[in-house]
């Protein structure tokens, strides 16, 4: 089933169902337990939510490189261009990871080989997947580099990456991750370690490589205004579960689950005075020890009924492109609901 504007034919990315669960000693831990979004050519998706809601977990899950053991991908599909990704074996997988498909890490200096420097680092994936080297190689780094704004790149792609400052080596991240013109690219929080200044600079560097390639962006975040300033659409998560996928605007203008209302009213206003900021009271479940029924049940500031901690609220679209992980609870709000359809089936 499409959501959101644009044909079916847009859609690069389908995520169905997908589940990933690690074994550990304290029990199973269900970090992605059924999540299901679509992303498509020149969009920005926002996958937002509190730590350890299982973005990132989501993501590796999508590049395959979720660490097995203790981690297993145990159900879904990812659909990568019509092609199941989760169906590939290992040898297939490479030849897609960081060509079709790439992913730039949150962290630059953990991401980046310190004995290697800049010109092998962002050629690797030139030459496994375009069969680059020599002459041609080292122009296309430093193209990829120029892409990318670093200035002099010519002398950089001598450099090592403890020789670039914080920023510097974000952008180097970038250039790896774009260099073969990937369908799609994920963002795991690239701007963590940047100040506000490096940050704004690099988020209009990647819509401004997006408005050239046409590459759909997964974007993870915590961080409310950088999902204004980058995303069309954005998916909440919690506890492994997408509570609410709808367009930016809806989800800053129309809130519907109380988790997505508290995340946004916990977000310091300029223009507004306050004696203390909003809190969301009570803690994330255990993800070894997840309720059966509703995630957010027990903080929820709606009063809750027995209902929601037994059965687990289906993600339903409440209006168009719209989609709500209701609790029984909230039910009340929408007289229509038996009437909706949940996400993934067929109308």
């Amino acid at each position: 089933m499409a959501t959101g504007n644009g044909s079916r034919s847009d859609v690069v990315l389908e995520v169905n169902d997908l589940r990933t669960y690690f074994v550990t000693r304290w029990g199973l831990v269900k970090a992605v337990d059924g999540v299901s979004f679509q992303l498509r050519r020149n969009e920005t998706l926002g996958i937002v939510g509190e730590s350890g809601s299982g973005k990132s977990v989501t993501a590796l899950s999508i590049m395959r490189l979720v660490p097995s053991p203790p981690g297993h991908i145990v159900g879904g599909s990812v659909h990568l261009s019509g092609e199941d990704i989760l169906q590939l074996d290992e040898k297939e997988m490479e030849k897609v990871r960081g060509d079709r498909v790439a992913m730039v890490l949150q962290d630059p200096m953990t991401a980046l080989n310190p004995v290697f420097d800049i010109d092998d680092q962002v050629g690797e994936a030139l030459k496994i997947h375009r069969n680059m080297k020599g002459n041609a190689l080292r122009e296309q780094v430093i193209d990829m580099l120029r892409k990318v704004r670093i200035p002099a790149p010519e002398v950089r792609i001598r450099d090592y990456p403890h020789q670039l400052s914080g920023g510097m080596r974000q952008r180097v991240v970038g250039a790896i991750g774009i260099s073969c013109d990937p369908e799609v690219l994920i963002a795991d929080e690239p701007t963590t370690s940047l100040d506000v200044t490096i940050q704004a600079q690099y988020l209009r560097l990647l819509k401004d490589l997006q408005a050239e390639t046409g590459v759909g962006i997964m974007f993870i975040t915590h961080d409310f205004g950088i999902v204004a300033k980058m995303c069309d659409r954005v998916a909440v998560m919690y506890a492994g579960r997408i509570v609410e996928h709808a367009d930016v605007r809806t989800i800053f203008n129309n809130p519907k689950h109380e988790y997505t209302k508290a995340l946004i009213n916990s977000v310091p206003k300029l223009e507004e005075k306050t004696g203390r900021l909003a809190q969301i009271d009570g803690q994330p479940p255990l993800l070894y020890n997840l309720p059966t029924g509703d995630a957010f049940a027990e903080r929820t500031p709606l009063p809750t009924l027995e209902k929601d901690f037994e059965i687990r609220p289906e993600l339903v679209e409440i209006e168009p492109d719209h989609w709500v992980q209701l609790s029984h609870s909230s039910v009340a709000e929408f007289d229509n609901y038996k009437h909706l359809v949940p996400y993934g089936a067929e109308y």
